[in-house]
């Protein structure tokens, strides 16, 4: 039952990621926007969906990983490792999350 759980909600979290990634990639604001540092490097942008997209991919790989590890066809210990990293990864995730939704709420309640 908990695994269960588990399953579904890491598995919904890398739905929201990867929507979150392709909202992000199609919207095209990357090129609309330009600054010296746009000109030079990559864009807050780009390395936000880098970061959803590596999210995701990790979450994948664990997963994978685990279900390697049922069968027989990987060790303990690169399960746990893999899961592990996942965890780490989705954390991270989270606080950016957290970060940009409080950034923009306290943006809203600016008086113009």
């Amino acid at each position: 039952m908990i695994e269960s759980v588990t399953k579904t909600s890491a598995l919904s979290s890398v739905n929201g990621l990867d929507s979150l990634s392709s909202s992000m990639s199609t919207r095209g604001l990357a090129n609309e926007v330009t600054s010296p540092g746009a000109m030079t490097g990559e864009t807050f942008l780009s390395a936000l969906s880098n970061i959803a997209t590596d999210a995701a991919n990790n979450l994948k790989q664990a997963e994978q990983t685990s279900f390697d590890g049922l069968m027989g066809k990987a060790n303990t210990r690169e399960v746990v490792d893999a899961v592990m990293q996942a965890e780490q990864s989705l954390q991270t995730a989270i606080a950016f999350r957290d970060k940009i939704v409080n950034a923009y709420l306290e943006i809203t309640k600016m008086q113009i």
